[in-house]
């Protein structure tokens, strides 16, 4: 049978472009739920019981579906905060078919529920049938984008919720250019979707290095022929850390998966005494933000299991920046970014003299911790509950990135102003004055600090990064306490000396009982929750993060 080829343009950023690409292959449109916890006209249920009484009802939906096979576990985890407790992530499946951004999470105490999170959508009707098959679909990508050997999974058939109606889809992942973008097409008529950008942005021996802030740290390497490397062997994940020396093009290569790196990346020196400050920073801060998850929370790295972890350093060279484009120099000078699996890359910064469209300067981004928990973070959500990259649920993904690099900086440094001190900015160690985000005043960045605010256009993501200062900011009042500025109302905060119960708070709830497609309703709900769990209904932590969630109007 003869099918037409889906036509596609890719989103071009510069000369490279990252694609994630899906197949549609039939669209039905869905029934209107009639419940009071549904959207009307996307028939997504929010899960997200807020009584008592609520949680039967939901309990005994749940069980029906698991029996019929419309929601499979996918994982089971034991919650290392509350021994007594376990949590399931279910994925919904529509006549054998995932749908998705379907999913939810589910807490159990012993053999017995407690609670769950997550939507589900009603109202599916299609012929899960398709027709092309996996490989012609990845046929038609490969193709399509020019890269007929990609190293990748087989292409995922999925439903696909989109304003209403459901598509039959193939996921399939695939990297060409500067830019991680989810495209979803419809293998018919050829028309794009959905795109969105997935890339998120931003023998041993001890020895000692100097890093970019001119301050002395340790440097875990390790002794080859001859030579120090950046390799951590001392912690049960290892970490190494690459000195590209501003080789961009290769750099883009070992990206897009057309080459893999080699033994002569990892940065080295003849006597263990490193003089190389990104290279110092990025190797030492990795190691804390290993050490901050594991002394904190008892996690094993960024997916529980000792994933090894890869830094980047000096991705491009300052000598060359007036001759790369904008989209160069925003990505690998103005940026840092977690790349899945592992992997970070960390900005040169600007050249001495040139300032930023804001008039700030910026040094090499591997000499904040907080720029580098950040990204690791990125990694942590991948493995948990790998919250959709756009739109509200992609502000909790950024948010949560802030709020544990936060929580990073306040375990190793002293809380105060000044660099390598802890306190509630991000990046304010290497790009002056200020940083890039406020926690405790968002609007003075630009910033919403109130949902009123919050952006609703296609920029950012939908407002990844934008939104994301909502949110941040709720966990900052719930800590120091204080007044939101547009709504008037206070909070009572835990004060400083308890800030671990916020971050605990915030990392069981974003890492144990989130499901992907979270909304910051449903957030407040689940942190509300993971405050009862840990601390007690009616307890300071609970009280805290209520009034900080109803401060900034998420109700």
């Amino acid at each position: 049978m003869n099918r037409r080829r889906p036509r596609f343009a890719k989103a071009e950023v510069g000369r490279r472009t990252f694609l994630h690409i899906a197949v549609v292959v039939g669209i039905a449109a869905a029934s209107v739920p009639g419940r009071a916890q549904s959207d009307r006209h996307s028939g997504l249920v929010a899960i997200q019981p807020a009584t008592v009484n609520d949680w039967p009802i939901w309990n005994a939906r749940i069980d029906a579906m698991e029996r019929a096979g419309e929601l499979r576990v996918r994982s089971q985890t034991a919650d290392d905060l509350a021994p007594d407790r376990r949590h399931e992530r279910l994925d919904q499946y529509y006549r054998g078919v995932r749908v998705f951004g379907g999913d939810l999470t589910r807490q159990l105490a012993g053999d017995l529920a407690v609670s769950a999170f997550g939507t589900i959508y009603d109202g599916i009707d299609l012929d899960p049938t398709p027709a092309l098959t996996a490989e012609e679909a990845a046929a038609l990508v490969n193709a399509s984008s020019g890269d007929a050997d990609r190293r990748r999974a087989p292409p995922e058939l999925l439903v696909l919720p989109s304003r209403g109606t459901y598509a039959l889809v193939y996921r399939d992942r695939v990297r060409t250019g500067m830019d991680v973008i989810v495209y979803f097409v419809d293998a018919r008529s050829g028309e794009l979707v959905l795109q969105y950008s997935d890339r998120k942005t931003q023998t041993s021996a001890v020895g000692r290095g100097t890093g970019v802030l001119r301050d002395s740290k340790k440097v875990s390497a390790a002794s080859q022929a001859g030579l120090f490397a950046t390799i951590d062997q001392l912690r049960p994940a290892r970490t190494t850390t690459m000195d590209f020396k501003g080789d961009a093009v290769r750099l883009i290569r070992v990206l897009n998966g057309e080459i893999g790196f080699v033994s002569n990346d990892i940065a080295r020196d003849t006597d263990n005494d490193w003089t190389d400050g990104p290279v110092v920073d990025a190797h030492a801060y990795a190691g804390y933000t290993y050490d901050y998850y594991f002394k904190r929370f008892n996690r094993r790295g960024l997916n529980d299991r000792d994933l090894p972890i890869l830094a980047v350093a000096h991705p491009v060279s300052l000598d060359h920046f007036f001759n790369y484009p904008p989209d160069i120099q925003a990505l690998f000078y103005l940026n840092a970014f977690y790349d899945t699996g592992g992997l970070i890359v960390l900005g040169e910064g600007l050249p001495p003299g040139v300032r930023d469209a804001r008039g700030r300067t910026w040094i090499p981004l591997a000499g904040a911790l907080d720029v580098i928990a950040h990204e690791l973070t990125h990694g942590v959500t991948e493995f948990t509950s790998n919250l959709i990259y756009r739109n509200e649920s992609g502000a909790l993904n950024e948010a949560f990135s802030d709020i544990m690099a936060t929580g990073v900086e306040f375990f190793f440094q002293p809380p105060g102003l000044g660099p390598m001190r802890a306190d509630y900015l991000i990046g304010e160690d290497v790009v002056t004055p200020g940083g890039v985000r406020t926690m405790v005043d968002p609007s003075a960045y630009g910033d919403p600090d109130h949902y009123s605010l919050r952006y609703v256009g296609p920029e950012d993501n939908g407002g990844v990064h934008i939104n994301a200062s909502i949110v941040t900011h709720v966990f900052y009042l719930a800590i120091e306490g204080g007044t939101n500025g547009v709504s008037g109302l206070s909070v009572q905060g835990v004060g400083s000396p308890n800030r671990e119960q916020m971050e605990r708070v915030f990392y069981r709830a974003f890492t144990q009982l989130m499901p992907s497609n979270a909304d910051f309703a449903m957030a407040r709900v689940i942190t509300i929750r993971a405050a009862q769990d840990l601390y007690g209904a009616g307890s300071a932590p609970e009280r805290a993060v209520t009034q900080a969630w109803t401060a900034v109007g998420v109700r």
